[in-house]
């Protein structure tokens, strides 16, 4: 199976640069799972599509203002750096820029000198792994300098923080939103437990990944960078007695479904765990744990698009992507919803 099967002709005006003023009022494209039946909805429509006794899984991460422009202590050039993933004693997996300037030893530093990072390892690609050095509180540092790491795609300067954030956003380590869960507000959670949905919360931090295109023709040759994984032991409890019960559970995102995935093939069951994972999710793949997915519009020849389509169908979801911009839905991160059930 080819890249290049999963790719789609893009008008890039219909990429959201911006997010809609009030979050459940984007529209919702809820595609038949089975059928490739399409209806258009607004987001707060979701309600009528839950069932009492459903399950609508979240992914709880929050996402590090992880962006950080600095300078070279020597000669003063300018850096960009993005801080992916905390790997102990203060040293982060980095993405630099222009990487080709850091090199071993190599300090930038940030904000007249609250915070330094040193380079101490040199990966391909323009990895960089940092030791950081700094007093107080590096959350608190990374709140006052750094900004949120928008995709390449958003021009656009964003003007509250919290937007790129889900209202549930708790458990610090992302260095990119969950983006399918930025459409809820708490008050249409509430109506969801009204109705009898279980609300329950899973943590994956996205990393590396999200900022990586696939580089490969052939799809078995792409390899997934791993991410930190977690599921509580009264989740998995919850979890299980929905599926014993008859129930369904909807995916929030494809993080979200990659982390119930991941642990429903590990032990054909939920259980109290952590971990990591590197589950690629592509067309042939046997879900064992979704029966609903809650997502937006993905990127042309994207690992996500490839994984709506193992859910789905890929002729349904290329119809779907056509028809979405026929339609003028807004794409990516910012943009409209989906729900394939």
């Amino acid at each position: 199976m080819k890249v290049s099967d999963f790719d789609y002709p893009l008008d890039e005006s219909l990429i959201a640069q911006t997010p809609i003023l009030k979050r459940d009022e984007s529209r919702l494209m809820v595609l038949g799972k089975n059928d490739g039946s399409i209806t258009h909805k607004k987001f707060y429509d979701i309600l009528d599509y839950l069932k009492k006794g459903d399950a609508l899984v979240l992914n709880d991460t929050k996402v590090i203002p992880a962006r950080l422009i600095g300078e070279k202590e020597d000669t003063k050039a300018v850096i960009e750096v993005l801080l992916l993933k905390d790997i102990g004693d203060n040293v982060w997996v980095s993405l630099a820029k222009p990487a080709k300037r850091i090199k071993l030893n190599t300090i930038v530093t940030f904000g007249d000198g609250l915070l330094k990072a040193q380079c101490i390892k040199i990966e391909d690609d323009g990895i960089r792994h940092f030791k950081l050095i700094y007093d107080g509180i590096l959350m608190e540092i990374l709140d006052k300098l750094g900004s949120m790491p928008l995709p390449p795609y958003i021009h656009e300067k964003l003007d509250d923080k919290d937007r790129y954030q889900t209202v549930y956003a708790k458990n610090i380590g992302s260095a990119a939103a969950p983006t399918a869960g930025l459409h809820f507000t708490n008050e249409l959670l509430e109506k969801i437990k009204e109705k009898g949905v279980k609300v329950l919360f899973i943590t994956l931090h996205v990393g590396l990944g999200t900022f990586r295109p696939v580089m490969v023709d052939d799809i078995k040759d792409h390899e997934m960078h791993s991410e930190y994984y977690s599921m509580s032991k009264s989740v998995s409890e919850e979890l299980n007695q929905v599926k014993k019960n008859g129930g369904r559970i909807i995916a929030v995102g494809t993080t979200s479904t990659r982390t119930l995935e991941t642990i429903a093939s590990k032990y054909n069951e939920f259980r109290e765990c952590s971990g990591t994972t590197n589950i690629f999710i592509y067309p042939g793949y046997q879900f064992k744990a979704i029966d609903g997915l809650i997502t937006n519009f993905h990127l042309p020849k994207s690992t996500l698009v490839m994984l709506v389509s193992a859910f789905s169908k890929k002729e349904y979801i290329m119809n779907a992507y056509m028809i979405a911009q026929k339609e003028k839905y807004r794409f990516f991160s910012f943009g409209d919803a989906m729900l394939i059930i």
